[in-house]
């Protein structure tokens, strides 16, 4: 049955630390319209058929993607089973060439961010941005990872980060110049943490985050006050990494 091969497959997969919560049911959702079909292996015609049933063409190919993948899995021990062709052209857009950071162009930007101000607590929220673009340019941290951050995460050995893209933890070592930025900051933390017994975030503030919804926003406002040209035309923040 190929609801059951699919169960396997999946299996496979999570050994290996990929979480298929998306692609999972996705998956099951082929495998049960193949069988209501009468198919038990994978068919071109009705993957291409399944996958053709989303809206966008875009979504279409990541469904047939998901397909080729479990496809050419279980191709290797059953021949019974077609690798689908990519009817719908590639599942991802062409990735935009990043933009390398000078060491100028973090100075302009943390300098930058350090006057992003908002109410209710302006001066801190400057020093939040700051520090926050500040570890993303010096430690490669993801976004979320670097949002994620504990008070308790900051060691005398580096930043420990937990439940990583693998559910795995790690520890990053920190560069003196980045060590000593943190001590700065911390001391107002800490004070801010007292005022809100709830507070145990590195950066984030109770439930509202400050990066909840608004750091390309805040970034996009620290390019255009810095000096660069060739800043404020690139909009990746994820490029600081």
């Amino acid at each position: 049955m190929l609801s059951q091969d699919v169960q396997a497959y999946l299996a496979v997969r999570r050994a290996m630390g990929f979480a298929m919560k998306w692609s999972g049911n996705l998956l099951r959702s082929f495998a049960a319209f193949s069988e209501s079909a009468g198919q038990h292996h994978v068919r071109s015609e009705i993957a291409i058929k399944w996958a053709g049933s989303a809206l966008s063409v875009r979504t279409r190919a990541r469904r047939l993607g998901l397909v080729i993948r479990l496809a050419r899995y279980l191709r290797a021990e059953d021949q019974r089973h077609e690798v689908p062709p990519p009817a719908f052209g590639r599942e991802e857009r062409p990735r935009r060439t990043p933009y390398i950071y000078s060491r100028e162009d973090v100075q302009r930007l943390v300098q930058a961010a350090s006057q992003v101000g908002r109410y209710p607590n302006p001066a801190f929220r400057g020093l939040t941005y700051s520090t926050f673009f500040g570890l993303l340019a010096c430690t490669g941290m993801r976004l979320s990872e670097a949002i994620n951050l504990r008070l308790q995460d900051i060691t005398p050995d580096g930043l420990v980060i937990r439940n990583t893209k693998f559910r795995k933890n790690r520890l990053i070592p920190l560069h003196p110049t980045a060590q000593a930025a943190l001590e700065r900051y911390l001391p107002k933390r800490r004070l801010f943490a007292l005022l809100h017994s709830t507070i145990t975030s590195l950066l984030a503030c109770g439930n509202t985050s400050y990066f909840g919804t608004t750091p390309m926003l805040h970034f996009a406002r620290a390019s255009r006050r810095s000096a660069s040209r060739a800043i404020r035309a690139f909009r990746g923040l994820r490029s600081m990494r």
